[in-house]
């Protein structure tokens, strides 16, 4: 499973260096791999006028508004290496929360580093169960990965479910957007993203620090993976540099702007 998971981000990352090229799809059905063109000079990615639309549609998201110099950290786990600690402390210590969107794998394999991000106060976010490539499950079948994510969250944790939610590498339609919405889901895209999930290929925080500043831009929703030690290496330095360039730090909740009838997931029950 993992290595379709690392072909995935592989083949995500190409279409985010080089930029999302539209071609004609139907969003019901075909695969839509997550791209878009890179933020330059801090001026907002873009995905595209079709794809925007698409998303705005079904209440999904990818970057917040740009006349607002606000930034929203996210994670992906797919698996512990290690580093998920020193990260939690940076965000502690910085007074920021991010989401961490997990899947089945982490959530039961990492139980103690989950129920820690939830009393520190960050947002639990679904990256499914099992990591399938939802494009190819039927309507029930992404509810039921979705809610199996959710049943087991509810059992080893203080919360109830969750509401927002990330396809596995990227990779969507219509009808995933459309089963998550039918079950109280909001899908969480990205603006910032870079390669950073190889784990035994250590290039330094300045690698880290120096992707996320070039491609720094107000609303920017960035995507990082937890598996690099580049990331908890740099994500310091990155806060206080972005925060002397006027930027703050919100979460995913504050771009919900009751577009769909979802509650605040940072709720416990």
């Amino acid at each position: 499973m993992w290595k379709h998971h690392i072909v995935g981000i592989v083949l995500a990352a190409l279409i985010i260096s080089i930029g999302f090229s539209y071609q004609p799809f139907s969003a019901q059905g075909k695969e839509i791999h997550w791209g878009l063109k890179r933020a330059t000079n801090e001026k907002q990615a873009e995905a595209g006028a079709e794809l925007d639309a698409l998303l705005e549609k079904h209440g999904a998201i990818y970057k917040g508004p740009a006349d607002k110099k606000v930034l929203y950290l996210t994670f992906d786990n797919g698996y512990e290496n290690g580093y998920t600690e020193s990260i939690l402390d940076t965000l502690k210590a910085e007074k920021i929360r991010a989401t961490f969107f997990l899947t089945g794998h982490y959530l039961e394999s990492a139980t103690p580093l989950v129920k820690r991000m939830i009393e520190d106060g960050h947002q639990i976010g679904n990256h499914s169960y099992g990591h399938p490539n939802l494009a190819r499950l039927s309507k029930d079948e992404i509810k039921k990965e979705l809610q199996k994510f959710d049943n087991r969250l509810k059992e080893l944790t203080s919360l109830e479910r969750t509401t927002v939610t990330r396809p596995p590498e990227g990779i969507f339609n219509e009808q995933v957007l459309e089963a998550a919405n039918e079950i109280g889901h909001q899908h969480f895209f990205w603006s910032i993203a870079f390669i950073d999930w190889h784990r035994d290929q250590k290039k330094g925080g300045k690698y880290a620090y120096d992707q996320l500043m070039s491609q720094i831009h107000p609303g920017a929703i960035i995507l990082m993976h937890t598996v690099s030690p580049d990331n908890a290496e740099g994500l310091p330095s990155f806060i206080k540099d972005a925060r002397k360039m006027g930027y703050t730090f919100g979460t995913l909740d504050d771009l919900n702007i009751n577009k769909l009838d979802i509650p605040l997931s940072f709720l416990p029950r």
